[in-house]
């Protein structure tokens, strides 16, 4: 005997609006994103992102230890990225929002100017090309694995929209290596590479080619 469920028109419309809930939820995600636009996630005070943001904040009030770049496309919204769980990957949007609030960190978008938005469909298809490599935990340019920052500027660096800076690993307080940089690098059995090209989210976000827009809440 083969049983047989028939659906009421209660149970539609109940199935419709859940539907057009799950639908505005994501749309509230993205209202006002713009496909391109570069999600900065705020530093903590201690750790890795502490020591990151200690030797590289140029901006009173401005602070970030990471950044994605935003991809909208008709299946989602999503956000490119090279982190240290995953390495190079596609995020959903949804996802990669409540995996830093759930860290205690928030997300801050910044915009190229309209003069270099016609860099971006380029840009995407580069960071698209890199998706799958693994992180790069020594922060050295290498062109096997990317950290955040390296993965964002590669991906817009056929249009010079940003450029490679020599790092500094010091305390601007002291002038003396950060001694966390200096016991990251001797477990690693390499030299602090100060001096040596790279890029960080803060000297990103100081670009004059952006425009910060909003936090996202």
């Amino acid at each position: 005997m083969r049983l047989i469920l028939k659906s009421s028109p209660l149970h539609k419309i109940f199935f419709f609006l859940i539907l057009i809930i799950l639908a505005g939820c994501k749309s509230q995600v993205r209202a006002g994103l713009e496909n391109g636009d570069l999600l900065f996630v705020t530093a903590k005070s201690t750790g890795l992102s502490g020591a990151i943001n200690k030797v590289t904040q140029q901006q009173e009030n401005v602070s970030f230890d990471h950044i994605g770049i935003l991809e909208n496309s008709r299946s989602g919204a999503f956000v490119l990225h090279a982190a240290p769980k995953g390495g190079s990957q596609r995020q959903d949007l949804k996802s990669f929002l409540e995996e830093q609030a759930g860290d205690g960190q928030r997300v801050v978008v910044y915009r190229l100017k309209p003069q270099y938005r016609k860099t971006i469909p380029g840009a995407l298809d580069k960071a698209r090309s890199m998706l799958g490599k693994p992180y790069n935990f020594n922060y050295i340019l290498d062109e096997n694995s990317y950290y955040c920052s390296d993965f964002i500027e590669r991906a817009f660096r056929k249009d010079h929209i940003f450029e490679l800076k020599p790092m500094s690993f010091k305390d601007p307080q002291t002038g003396m290596t950060n001694t966390f940089w200096e016991e990251f690098y001797r477990k690693k059995n390499l030299k602090v590479p100060e001096g040596e090209p790279g890029c960080n989210p803060n000297g990103l976000a100081g670009s004059g080619k952006l425009e910060r827009i909003r936090e996202l809440r």
